[in-house]
């Protein structure tokens, strides 16, 4: 290969400037993490180490995984993925009879980059046996003000928005979201069965000035509403935590006992930064397959690839007992605690940037 086709790769983190200037973040960094690992130490949970190459890196359609492959001694190969998240194997081990589990996680997503993403990056998940995920709400906010008195903050800035990591959230429903800011009535297009009528919100879009594609699914409409016209509204003042997502949105979670259209999730939100993502967890193995199938359908049809299910997953779910779970993107917290403005700023070593 010549040199004009070599790729080249950014790394400047390991200048001695540029190492000076992040240092202080990275510190800041180490500092949160302490601190987080005390506060679930105080509270009887064990921290764990799960494996990061799996069977399937996850089954939700807009992730995409890493992909590599194993080769025994005797030579055949068989695929495995870097995982998108250690939630399969947090819950196997919840299956197992661990009750309060914890993991600081590096995880691997293709496809993102940015100011907010990285290829590589750290997610806390952790998990309550026999818990609501009510409790994860406080968990959250706990953390929030943790981090923020760690790094000797009185407030989280992003992108000229603040929040008061001290102030209680405020919690809001999907519903209650989509009506305030675009002036749309969600549920009116889910049924009781979870099933969604894509014509009818098409319609509300339409009247609220939203342009889409004809080819647009439920969940695309879904997405750009939540994206475009909610997201950019939340965490303002004080953190947010958007619960009961419809059903179709919620792939591993259980469906609301209130009202079985919504189901049991929230993401958590400082500054428009999405931070966490949580749910009641689903048990019934056999309605997991079926979304999963839902999920890697629209995978394929989408983006013309599908994932394995992971069967030993599906099994421990059978045996698992109700639970609630919570991931956050560790990175990110640290990054709003520390005043950081780009993800990078708080990792020691971040991948390398391919240029050409």
């Amino acid at each position: 290969m010549n040199a004009s086709s070599t790729p080249s790769f950014r790394s400047p983190w390991w200048n001695s400037n540029s190492h000076a200037d992040r240092r202080p973040f990275l510190l800041g960094r180490n500092a949160v993490q302490t601190a987080l690992r005390g506060f679930f130490g105080a509270r009887d949970f064990i921290e764990v180490d799960t494996a990061t190459l799996q069977v399937s890196p996850g089954n939700e359609t807009h992730l995409h995984a890493f992909s590599t492959e194993a080769i025994s001694i005797e030579g055949p190969r068989s695929p495995l993925y870097l995982h998108t998240s250690p939630e399969f194997a947090c819950k196997k081990l919840l299956a197992a009879g661990e009750t309060r589990i914890f993991t600081f996680a590096h995880v691997y997503r293709n496809r993102e980059r940015g100011p907010l993403h990285h290829p590589e990056f750290t997610m806390l998940e952790w998990y309550r046996v026999g818990e609501t995920y009510e409790q994860l709400m406080d968990d959250c906010a706990a953390m929030l003000a943790l981090a923020a008195e760690t790094a000797k903050t009185k407030r989280f800035a992003f992108r000229n928005m603040e929040v008061d990591p001290f102030a209680e959230p405020e919690r809001v429903t999907l519903a209650e979201a989509f009506d305030r800011h675009v002036g749309i009535d969600l549920l009116a297009s889910v049924a009781a069965s979870g099933e969604t009528d894509r014509d009818l919100l098409a319609s509300q879009l339409h009247s609220a000035g939203i342009a889409f594609a004809e080819d647009d699914t439920w969940a695309d409409l879904f997405s750009k509403v939540l994206v475009d016209r909610v997201e950019p509204h939340l965490g303002q003042g004080r953190a947010t935590i958007l619960c009961e997502y419809p059903v179709s949105e919620a792939a591993l979670a259980r469906p609301s006992e209130r009202d079985p259209r919504v189901a049991e999730r929230f993401e958590l939100y400082a500054c428009a930064v999405e931070l966490a993502n949580a749910f009641g967890e689903l048990t019934d193995a056999g309605e997991q397959r079926r979304r999963f199938e839902h999920e890697m359908a629209e995978k394929a049809r989408i983006y013309g690839e599908r994932y394995p299910l992971d069967e030993d997953f599906l099994d421990a779910l059978s045996a698992m007992p109700q639970a609630s779970g919570a991931a956050l993107g560790f990175d990110r917290l640290a990054m709003l605690a520390t005043g950081a403005t780009r993800i990078d700023q708080v990792m020691w070593a971040p991948v390398a940037e391919v240029l050409d």
